[in-house]
């Protein structure tokens, strides 16, 4: 009697630019808000005159990734299945299947990829990853044949990596389109930018933002806990999700609401610092299963020491943030807190890079925002 062949389980590894229970943005079906964007790619394609390297720029979480995946379905599918006026190719066509399992032969996907041996991602894009270009340019294609580059997060390439993309850069091959995804396209080479077209993408409004969030827990897994935001939510999330699809399912489901409340109490609390509720945040956001709190604590951190720096910088914005950017920044500190805000960024680096204790890193930020406020 003759054996079943053996099952193979495939393990699903993690992506660093996606979104624990939400689907990858190239499994993304729809594209909100950026309607001009597809617009412009979409004609340069079909004109016949598309440039070999665009750089997709804008705030994280709003569609840049999203965007150039549909590119990348577009460029790659057959031409009885392109649309004209978008860039939409259906889920169901050869095409659009491989990319979605990144295993189209005419598609190379530069990120920072998992390390099954230490179980993380790499700091940085290493030059390794972008060496990956050699041989994928240097196969042979069919004659009409189009070949796709995507690096996602482009700002994350070393001083190596950049250089070596740099090289393909300028001397494109034919019929290669290079899509350079970045939240920070002030970190890339001049010499990158310079051979680039560079597309920048706004946020997204409020009517965009919304759909784009029913899309993603519509799609979502089982796991997801919550469920789309309720009704009375939104009025609070949307202005501070900023425009972002990410940011706003991160305030979701990592309770974001709550953890915002908090900040705001202790930052109303300086210069006085509730010692024991941040010993208690640092516990809680210490460990590797924290991580998207963690991520999340910073970015609102970040965000309203921003707004208290702006609001005393123009003495305009919400009256709460003037109110208090009066009383614990005042003209004569106001380059300290900005100097604050720059050095906590730097210092959060740091830590993820050695991977340094990350309740310490907390209790230095309050220290310094104590110090700040007493200066």
């Amino acid at each position: 009697m003759a054996r079943a062949p053996a099952v193979q389980e495939i393990e699903e590894l993690p992506e660093a630019d996606r979104l624990d229970g939400f689907p990858h943005p190239r499994a993304t079906e729809n594209l909100y808000g950026h309607e001009a964007a597809e617009r412009e790619l979409s004609e340069a394609f079909a004109s016949g005159r598309m440039h070999h390297g665009w750089l997709i720029s804008g705030a994280e979480g709003i569609g840049k990734a999203t965007l150039a995946y549909r590119v990348a379905r577009h460029v790659l599918a057959a031409p009885s299945e392109r649309h004209d006026a978008t860039l939409a190719v259906a889920p169901e066509t050869r095409a659009a299947r491989q990319v979605l399992a990144l295993s189209h032969p005419g598609l190379l996907v530069i990120r920072r990829a998992w390390d099954q041996k230490t179980k993380r991602f790499p700091a940085t894009i290493p030059v390794d990853e972008v060496r990956r270009l050699k041989a994928f340019l240097g196969r042979t294609a069919e004659a009409d044949a189009w070949r796709v580059v995507i690096v996602d997060r482009a700002e994350e390439m070393n001083v190596s990596a950049a250089n070596a993309l740099l090289k393909s850069l300028e001397e494109p091959p034919p019929r290669t389109v290079f899509l350079l995804v970045t939240s920070a396209p002030g970190r890339l080479l001049v010499t990158i930018r310079s051979r680039v077209r560079t597309l920048p993408l706004a946020p997204l409004g409020a009517e965009a933002l919304r759909s784009a969030v029913r899309q993603a827990y519509a799609a979502s897994s089982d796991d997801v806990a919550g469920g789309a935001p309720a009704a009375s939510d939104w009025d609070r999330l949307v202005p501070l999700a900023g425009g972002s699809v990410r940011r706003l399912l991160s305030l979701h489901a990592a309770r974001g609401l709550l953890l915002h409340d908090r900040i705001s109490a202790l930052l109303n609390g300086l210069p006085a610092v509730d010692w024991a509720a941040v010993h208690a945040l640092g516990d809680e956001l210490s460990g590797q299963a924290a991580d998207q709190r963690y991520e999340l604590f910073f970015e609102l951190l970040m965000d309203a020491i921003a707004r208290l720096v702006d609001a005393e910088a123009r003495g305009a914005g919400d009256a709460a943030d003037v109110a208090l950017a009066a009383r614990l920044i005042g003209r004569a500190r106001l380059a300290t807190w900005a100097g604050l805000w720059e050095r906590v960024a730097a210092d959060k680096a740091e830590t993820a890079a050695l991977n340094l204790d990350r309740k310490a890193l907390i209790l230095d930020v309050f220290s310094r925002l104590e110090e700040a406020s007493r200066a």
